[in-house]
């Protein structure tokens, strides 16, 4: 079980990478990343893009032989990240943001789907 955890950590670090790299390509710039806010909410990637705050949740799998990445974000998910959010408006005195979301899948090609300004 130890090791399966492990695993995911890193291919999760592998697709917040590969996330990072992406959004800084399309004129995005990282404010943060790993930012804890609860047990239970972790903001995967904080960024600018213009003069918006941009709360990316990023979901990576080796494949999508059991669903993809994007799948995986579920209601409960998206409100615990939206918990994170509105705290960190409320801290850093923010009004104009969005929440995206990014899937990776890495094999058989690298595939990255951005869905911007989310909601569930």
């Amino acid at each position: 079980m130890i090791r399966g955890n492990t695993n995911n950590r890193i291919l999760g670090a592998k697709g917040e990478d590969i996330a990072c790299e992406y959004l800084i390509q399309n004129g995005y710039k990282i404010l943060e990343r790993n930012k804890h806010f609860s047990k239970l909410c972790e903001i995967d990637i904080i960024a600018q893009y213009k003069k918006k705050v941009v709360f990316v949740e990023v979901k990576t799998r080796k494949n999508d032989a059991f669903g993809t990445p994007l799948e995986a974000i579920t209601k409960t998910k998206y409100n615990n990240i939206k918990t994170g959010v509105f705290s960190y408006l409320k801290d850093n005195n923010i009004k104009d943001y969005q929440i995206d979301a990014i899937g990776i899948t890495l094999e058989p090609e690298l595939k990255i789907k951005h869905l911007k300004n989310v909601s569930f």
